[in-house]
């Protein structure tokens, strides 16, 4: 979080979502987000080094505030594979999830013992009325929190910081002490405005936008219906990426 921080007034992720939406957050807003959400994990479900934070979310700027959340202290991010989830919710190393982040919390709930809800739009303050018994309204709840972390357990950086299927990405896990170096593999120039693409695997958008922010960066994060519609208007595409500040 420290590059997110160093120029805390300057956009670090701008979102391009279904039916024109567009978010911008800074990095002291971003920070924000992230302390209020890791305070959340560690007073609600005790979130430490060993525990697992399936995100069962699209690419979408709240994916990255919960697996920054779920790094800040010490957890275990954990993306699904596309088989929908048996009991109990595991990860792709077969060990039972601690807490579920979900958009469909009526069918994880048959599989994870704690639940989070999470309403997409960036304007939502509740999840809705499908919203099964003991899941909890991410939407409503977030917000509740300090602004700045409380309290974090001190990071072993021999745990995972992230499982993911091996396929359609390739990898498995990377453990909180690789989390950098796996990011910049192919880290695009410092300084670097990148367009992250909403159809890439979860684990790709995630590793991206990671590179961007670790060179001092920023990225423009798009859905997938975004990335499609974009793709179909080249010339949409190209007025965005102008507007944006597009470099890579």
């Amino acid at each position: 979080m420290n590059a997110l921080v160093s120029e805390p007034g300057r956009p670090r992720l701008t979102w391009y979502g279904d039916d024109g939406e567009r978010v911008e957050l800074s990095g002291s807003v971003l920070e924000n987000w992230m302390s209020k959400t890791t305070n959340l994990l560690v007073e609600e479900f005790d979130a430490a080094p060993g525990s697992r934070v399936l995100l069962d979310l699209p690419v979408h700027w709240r994916t990255a505030v919960w697996a920054l959340a779920s790094w800040r202290c010490g957890a275990t991010v954990v993306l699904p594979s596309a088989a929908p989830p048996g009991p109990p919710a595991t990860a792709p190393d077969r060990r039972p999830v601690d807490v579920a982040i979900t958009t469909r919390p009526a069918e994880l709930a048959a599989v994870a013992d704690d639940v989070v809800a999470v309403a997409l739009p960036a304007l939502a303050r509740r999840f809705g009325d499908d919203l099964p018994p003991g899941a909890l309204d991410a939407a409503s709840a977030v917000m509740t929190y300090a602004d700045a972390v409380l309290f974090a357990p001190e990071t072993d950086l021999g745990e995972p910081a992230l499982l993911a299927p091996a396929e359609p990405a390739p990898v498995s896990a990377v453990l909180h002490g690789d989390l950098l170096p796996w990011a910049l593999r192919d880290a695009p120039a410092e300084h670097a405005r990148v367009l992250v693409d909403g159809r890439l695997p979860g684990v790709e958008a995630l590793r991206r936008t990671l590179a961007a922010w670790a060179v001092g960066g920023s990225v423009v994060l798009t859905s997938a219906g975004t990335a499609a519609a974009l793709e179909a208007d080249p010339e949409r595409r190209r007025r965005i990426a102008e507007q944006e500040g597009v470099t890579a």
